[in-house]
């Protein structure tokens, strides 16, 4: 009697000891599970450390692009100030959202600028900035030299905000042959405050649905 009686405890605490064991047992995890987890981390991780600078370039390419196989619709109006300056400007549009300014300007007959504003979901991300002042510079009378100083300015925005700004300088004499001397002027990187232009960019945008010559801006 005793002998069935501690058999039957026996197995009573075996089976109670394999049943606990069963409980704790992890649910298995797949190689596939465990893949699909890690990408998601990075490419989250990718987004949120994307270079601001480096979207801005891609963005910029996609309108240049545009621009150069005539893509967006254009349309524009002149301006001409009594006491100067006068100029033009044209709206580049892909269905009806304006994609790029171009503003062309001259003041005392020595000076013009072009301003280009590359704009995403309403703000500009880039701005282009071509500063052009001519002045004679030997030569004779019948055949004068005559010498451009160009100041260009590069602005990456975002929010309203300059990024970063780079800018170069150079000059071009009318009896200079040499070629490219843009590419090969190194840009500087320089502080710059972002107030003035992007005033221009609204009063430009104002003046969106005028057409033919007006007045001053």
């Amino acid at each position: 009697m005793k002998t069935i009686f501690f058999t039957a405890i026996l197995l009573l605490s075996f089976s109670c000891k394999k049943d606990r064991n069963k409980t704790v047992l992890p649910e298995p995890v797949s190689n596939e599970s465990l893949t699909v987890t890690k990408d998601t981390v990075q490419v989250g991780q990718a987004v949120n450390h994307a270079d601001p600078i480096e979207e801005i370039k891609k963005e910029y390419a996609v309108l240049q692009g545009l621009l150069e196989v005539k893509k967006l619709d254009s349309k524009g109006f002149t301006y001409n100030c009594n006491e100067e300056p006068s100029g033009e400007v044209r709206f580049y549009s892909e269905k009806d959202e304006i994609k790029v300014i171009e503003h062309f300007y001259a003041e005392h007959s020595h000076f013009s600028a072009t301003e280009r504003y590359f704009i995403k979901n309403g703000k500009p991300f880039f701005i282009f900035r071509e500063e052009t002042v001519w002045n004679f510079d030997g030569g004779t009378p019948e055949k004068p030299i005559t010498k451009d100083d160009i100041t260009e300015t590069r602005i990456y925005l975002q929010n309203d905000k300059p990024l970063k700004c780079l800018q170069k300088q150079y000059s071009i004499r009318s009896d200079n042959k040499q070629k490219n001397i843009a590419d090969q002027t190194a840009s500087k990187e320089m502080k710059c405050s972002v107030d003035e232009v992007l005033k221009t960019y609204h009063s430009l945008l104002e003046n969106k649905d005028k057409k033919g010559e007006i007045q001053c801006l």
